[in-house]
């Protein structure tokens, strides 16, 4: 069910609640600790979330006079407790000062405004100017990053398990692309539809990053949070579209869960039926189709995707099959019968998604 114009009351985490559940069984306190104040304040929020949708959210209009092709980034800082937005510590045009949160934060809301602008035209999350305000140093030793529906927030992290959740600037991406999916398609954050809505982030947040590095399709690395998970953890980060279930295998982390293929889908009750884990499957179809066409990914597999997430067909319910469908219908809508065609085609069906 959806309320307040439709939009969903999605509250969308960077780190997946089956791996905090995890950490906050852990016997040593410096690790269960911190997760299990990271699960409280994610509860929290997630109600706050709810009762936000129901009872409706004001519109944020851009400033006065401001340009539509230019970001309105604010950046403000909670001082380790639940209070958002915080007390504002930079805004659009001042210059970077001492916090590297703040800065890190500051450019990942520009590189992102960027990417929708430059390569599909879209003016901000909304497509109509919204402002990007963003929270640094939430909670204490918080273990996650967050968009609320408003606006993101970052964690420091517990320099035990997860660092600072500015550095990847994927995450900050991720969970924007939250925000766009919010306004266009709305897919509902359950079972495949929220894989999907998942899967959107991931895709456009890797998208983000490589056209930030000036990466193509092949010098990518195609995992999501790199640089994210501490010295001590045995992985690379939390996710890989390139080879789901291999980002992190870890004493602590336990095994990473993706599987890359519907023969491995799992099923499940927790995390709104998987919705962080089978994500795993529609990344690994976008891996395919962008590596197999080559060249500069968000140009032909990210047009593609983002006509699908943008066109109205897209249904809030969809499943896998119904997204992988409309992919190769936009596909050859907007290319015809040639090679993007046959790539999108054929990375569905490598993961075991039927496409009509």
């Amino acid at each position: 069910m959806t309320t307040n114009g439709g939009f969903q009351p999605v509250f969308c985490t960077i780190v997946p609640p089956h791996v905090l559940d995890r950490l906050a069984r852990n016997e040593d306190p410096a690790l269960s600790g911190p997760a299990r104040r990271s699960l409280e304040h994610d509860a929290y929020q997630r109600t706050k979330r709810r009762l936000t949708t129901v009872i409706g959210a004001s519109a944020v209009a851009p400033p006065a006079g401001a340009a539509a092709d230019q970001p309105h980034r604010t950046i403000y800082d909670a001082e380790h407790t639940q209070d958002l937005p915080g007390t504002k510590v930079r805004e659009e045009g001042s210059d970077p000062g001492s916090d590297a949160s703040v800065n890190r934060a500051y450019a990942g809301l520009g590189a992102t405004f960027e990417l929708y602008l430059k390569a599909y035209g879209r003016h901000s999350i909304d497509d109509r100017g919204m402002p990007l305000d963003a929270t640094v140093h939430f909670g204490e030793n918080y273990d996650n990053a967050f968009w609320n529906g408003e606006q993101m927030v970052f964690g420091d992290g517990d320099n035990e398990v997860f660092l600072d959740f500015t550095i990847p600037v994927d995450v900050i991406g991720h969970e924007l692309t939250h925000g766009v999916t919010q306004h266009t398609a709305n897919l509902e954050y359950y079972g495949q539809s929220g894989a999907l809505n998942e899967s959107v982030s991931d895709v456009f947040g890797s998208l983000i990053k490589q056209y930030t590095l000036g990466q193509t399709a092949t010098e990518a690395d195609w995992l999501i949070g790199a640089g994210l998970l501490a010295p001590r953890v045995t992985g690379v980060a939390l996710r890989s579209m390139k080879a789901p279930g291999t980002a992190y295998d870890d004493d602590v982390l336990g095994k990473d869960p993706q599987p890359a293929k519907m023969e491995d889908y799992v099923h499940t009750g927790r995390d709104n039926g998987g919705v962080h884990i089978n994500s795993g499957i529609p990344n690994h179809a976008f891996y395919l189709a962008a590596t197999a066409l080559g060249g500069y990914a968000w140009e032909k597999a990210g047009q593609i995707w983002y006509d699908v997430l943008t066109g109205g067909e897209l249904k809030e319910d969809a499943v896998f099959a119904d997204f992988a469908t409309l992919t190769v219908k936009a596909a050859r809508e907007r290319y015809g019968a040639g090679g993007e065609l046959q790539a999108v085609q054929k990375a569905w069906e490598e993961v075991g998604v039927r496409t009509q």
